[in-house]
């Protein structure tokens, strides 16, 4: 999973991201700090693969990762190539979901890239610039196909397809929020667009209202009613208590949290919640080499799941062996648990469930 973080500049983005991946990357009080894209990848926690080590005494626990771009902040005109919207847009192209950093906090001592805070303008500013690429590539793609309908009528509905699209975009309105049948998102698969990528709003608070004033704070109001309509996910966060905890040790920072009346860190909520919105689960192997997790999209079958740990697996799936993880963990041992027939044997068309605990048979 690739989180694009975006926002505009000086919103707490790179901050964010230093405290959530301790990349280290470079962050100031100046627009255009982050240039090229910093990467951090950060393990997913998963209380199941420690248990499952435990049980086989592993000599090895790979968790599922995430990979975090923190990508140059944008301005106005970002789509015509203005401040550095080029790169900018480049960058997004190449991530599963957008992670918009939102600044919901008054600081006279940061900058703000419009003169003053506006969490609704911001979101628009950014995402107006999304529709403008995607605007930019429908018109070329209409055009393209127009020439080719002379000759074949049967694109014509393809046409009416993407007439509807556009008219939509020019409303200023994101692709997310068109509403594609199966067949048009085939369609468009040959032409990605950037608006269309799921978005998790980081409603980033100052400490005091996070603790305790979120649902007061209007900027949040405006960030989660923006969410609501577009059906994206919204994220209170603090960059700065994110900061603060991000080289504390596991305890201390469970501590801290609690002091504060937080349950879980952002890193961890954003992690569920890039999960839910890209509708991945996750699979396990286990035995005394290594227990791992293997992230894959809901509704994945068996033989593809397969191909996630190597390719010939997929090219020679016989059969899955599975067992859920909770009849597994409540059993406390494989054999006790095959002798009640939770063990399953599990053909071509089976779909992966979250928590199977698997071995694939295969013959290459």
């Amino acid at each position: 999973m690739k989180l694009g973080m975006v926002g505009l500049p000086n919103v707490g983005k790179s901050t964010l991201f230093n405290a959530l991946t301790n990349a280290g990357a470079e962050s100031a009080n100046y627009p255009f700090c982050t240039i090229e894209p910093n990467v951090g990848i950060v393990s997913v926690y998963d209380q199941r693969l420690e248990v499952l080590e435990k049980m086989y005494n592993s000599r090895k626990l790979t968790p599922a990762t995430l990979e975090f771009v923190d990508i140059a902040g944008l301005v106005k005109g970002a789509s015509k190539g203005e401040g550095l919207g080029n790169k900018f847009l480049a960058n997004i192209r190449e991530v599963d979901a957008i992670v918009h950093v939102v600044r919901c906090f008054e600081n006279d001592n940061v900058v703000h890239v419009d003169g003053k805070i506006g969490a609704a303008r911001d979101i628009e500013t950014i995402n107006l610039e999304l529709v403008f690429s995607d605007l930019e590539m429908i018109e070329r793609r209409i055009e393209r196909t127009k020439k080719l309908a002379k000759g074949d009528k049967s694109l014509l509905a393809e046409i009416d397809f993407l007439e509807e699209l556009k008219s939509h975009l020019e409303q200023g309105k994101s692709a997310r929020s068109f509403g594609f049948s199966e067949e048009q998102e085939e369609l468009l698969k040959t032409t990605p667009l950037l608006s269309s990528k799921p978005v998790i709003y980081a409603a980033n608070l100052s400490e005091d209202d996070y603790r305790n004033n979120i649902e007061t704070n209007k900027e949040y109001l405006a960030v989660k009613q923006i969410a609501l309509e577009e059906g994206s996910e919204v994220l209170p966060i603090c960059a700065q208590i994110e900061a603060e905890i991000s080289d504390m040790s596991d305890d201390d920072k469970k501590m801290f949290l609690e002091d504060l009346n937080i349950t879980s860190s952002g890193l961890t909520r954003i992690i569920q919640k890039g999960y839910s919105l890209l509708g991945l689960i996750s699979f396990l192997t286990a035995g005394e080499q290594e227990v791992r997790a293997w992230p894959i999209k809901k509704g994945t079958k068996a033989p593809q799941a397969a191909g996630k740990i190597h390719t010939d697996f997929e090219k020679g799936f016989i059969r899955a062996e599975i067992i859920a993880y909770d009849d597994l963990i409540e059993n406390k041992t494989m054999a006790a648990a095959r002798e009640k027939g939770l063990v399953r044997l599990e053909g071509k068309d089976y779909v992966m469930q979250d928590g199977d605990v698997t071995l694939f048979r295969f013959n290459v």
